[in-house]
């Protein structure tokens, strides 16, 4: 294969292209067909993948990376075909082929003239609205194919969707029929929800969705983390490291737990589970555990879904679901797509990486996986896991990409804890840190008799309980000698001060660790 077929199919040369398409056609084949284990479905994939490669390639930057490139594309293909033929057809010709043991004549013929009105109710919408709403509903790809393929920003395709919804709720004249397309598209009463806070939960319960809401409430950024976390050992480690480090009480963690942990084992008395997540390490630890957790399981007729984004319309800067108003979160109900075995198996390896004492499982997954993620249901993935591994003490100075931060923003003015929250949080928002979790770093910069950093009247709390400290968060925060000295690479942090942290299932502790962060490579290097 010559780079200049490539270069020249980029300037419009159909025969340059051809002889692409000729060397290429039994790799791509090979690889549909590991995934699709039919040979029509392998050969219809390849041929829909040459043709959007074919139409995009003048945006490939360069021509090297074209294999690669047109892996991935064979990659999403299959991946399409796969949910295609999990809902062939309209899914809701499924939800109507009931058995007619249980349905009488005059109800099969009522439902197909349902399915009939919808089907005409559709076709009768503009183009605009039609055709997003068929491939998202109908063949099932997803808000960013689709956004790719028409061409459209994502905040616009959203609001032709929550449009095209509005009218087809206004047209259809039965109002039976309307609460059927309810059901199958945006859900019925019998799903669960899962979200990721209370304000989120509570703003859910207020009849923007129908159905239950359980409301997740972990902080696996923080803390040890293992493989069986629900273990009654386990489980009580972890309390008790959260309730030193965090303040969390651990007779109020153990409890909470099992309750949630009790509510999840209920997951097949419903029909759906919506999974309501962000881009951010927080919400990205937490959806690998419970995909982890699915994994293990019989889902039977449970249908398992996500709903995940990383931006919204108008928010410059977005932390996450709780910055919506119940307006805004309305128009997302609906837009969740169903994930299957590769979503679950993918999450499961996150999460056994997160949860392991060697860092390198996870670098080597992220690299492994890196393409495979993006064309997923989890294209945050990567990102938010490379830099949990970047809050590792770098090799330069022993610093992590928060304690790092830190002492940037005390250097450049922000000279309050409230400072420093906003405007860490704001610049590492991959992290998704809350006031508790960005505390806990900053309680090891001041603690200890090498501090980084001086908090005026922190040092009367007991075991650094900012929490005591009266109007901590106005208080004066200057950085030490030291501090400045590690920050500029005269000293190193972690030999210096010392640590005691735990990142993931890894615990750094005291003068000398066993794992760094070296940034230029991107990977965590023993030392």
């Amino acid at each position: 294969m010559e780079t200049r077929w490539i270069e020249e199919a980029q300037q419009g040369d159909g025969e340059a292209f051809g002889r692409l398409t000729a060397y290429f056609r039994g790799m791509a084949f090979a690889v549909a067909y590991d995934r699709l284990r039919d040979v029509h479905l392998a050969e219809d994939a390849v041929q829909e993948a040459f043709i959007e490669a074919y139409t995009h390639i003048g945006r490939l930057e360069q021509p090297a990376a074209f294999p690669g490139w047109f892996k991935t594309i064979v990659i999403r293909q299959c991946q399409r075909t796969l949910r295609r033929k999990r809902h062939s057809g309209l899914p809701l010709e499924e939800a109507l082929q009931l058995s007619e043991e249980t349905q009488s004549v005059a109800e099969l013929a009522e439902q197909k003239e349902g399915a009939r009105i919808l089907h005409q109710s559709v076709a009768e919408l503009s183009d605009r609205l039609r055709v997003p709403l068929q491939l998202f509903y109908f063949y099932g790809y997803s808000l960013q194919e689709i956004s790719a393929y028409l061409d459209i920003p994502l905040s616009a395709l959203k609001k032709r969707l929550f449009d095209a919804r509005r009218k087809l709720r206004g047209a259809l004249p039965v109002i039976d029929l309307a609460s059927v397309f309810n059901s199958l598209y945006e859900g019925g009463r019998n799903m669960l929800h899962i979200v990721n806070g209370d304000s989120v939960g509570n703003m859910l319960k207020q009849g923007i969705v129908q159905g239950d809401v359980l409301v997740w409430r972990e902080v696996y950024s923080a803390g040890p983390n293992v493989m069986n976390s629900a273990g009654d050992q386990e489980r009580a480690f972890r309390a008790k490291v959260l309730e030193q480090s965090m303040g969390i009480p651990s007779a109020e963690y153990i409890a909470g737990c099992k309750e949630q942990e009790k509510r999840l084992q209920d997951y097949s008395s419903y029909e759906e589970v919506v999974l309501w997540f962000e881009h951010d390490l927080f919400d990205q630890s937490m959806l690998a555990y419970l995909l982890h957790w699915f994994k293990g399981r019989r889902l039977g007729r449970t249908r398992l879904s996500l709903l995940c984004i990383g931006e919204f319309p108008g928010i410059g800067l977005f932390h996450g679901l709780g910055q919506l108003t119940p307006e805004q979160l309305s128009t997302l109900n609906g837009t969740w797509r169903s994930i299957g075995p590769d979503e679950l198996e993918l999450g499961s390896e996150l999460w056994q990486a997160y949860a392991a004492a060697d860092p390198e499982q996870m670098a080597d997954l992220l690299e492994l996986r890196k393409d495979q993620l993006a064309a997923s249901a989890l294209p945050f993935a990567y990102t938010a896991f490379q830099a949990h591994l970047s809050r590792l003490p770098s090799v330069e100075n022993g610093l992590g990409i928060v304690e790092q931060t830190t002492l940037l923003k005390v250097r450049g003015g922000a000279d309050t804890p409230l400072k420093l929250f906003r405007q860490v949080t704001d610049e590492l928002h991959v992290l998704g840190m809350g006031d508790l979790e960005y505390w806990l770093y900053l309680r090891g910069m001041v603690q200890g008799p090498n501090p980084l950093l001086y908090i005026d009247g922190a040092e009367a709390a007991d075991h650094w309980d900012f929490r005591q400290v009266t109007d901590f968060l106005n208080r004066k925060v200057t950085a030490t000698t030291l501090g400045g000295q590690v920050l500029d690479g005269k000293k190193d942090r972690v030999t210096a001060q010392g640590i005691d942290v735990w990142y993931g299932g890894l615990h750094l502790q005291g003068h000398s660790v066993p794992w760094r962060w070296d940034s230029l490579a991107q990977r965590p290097v023993r030392m």
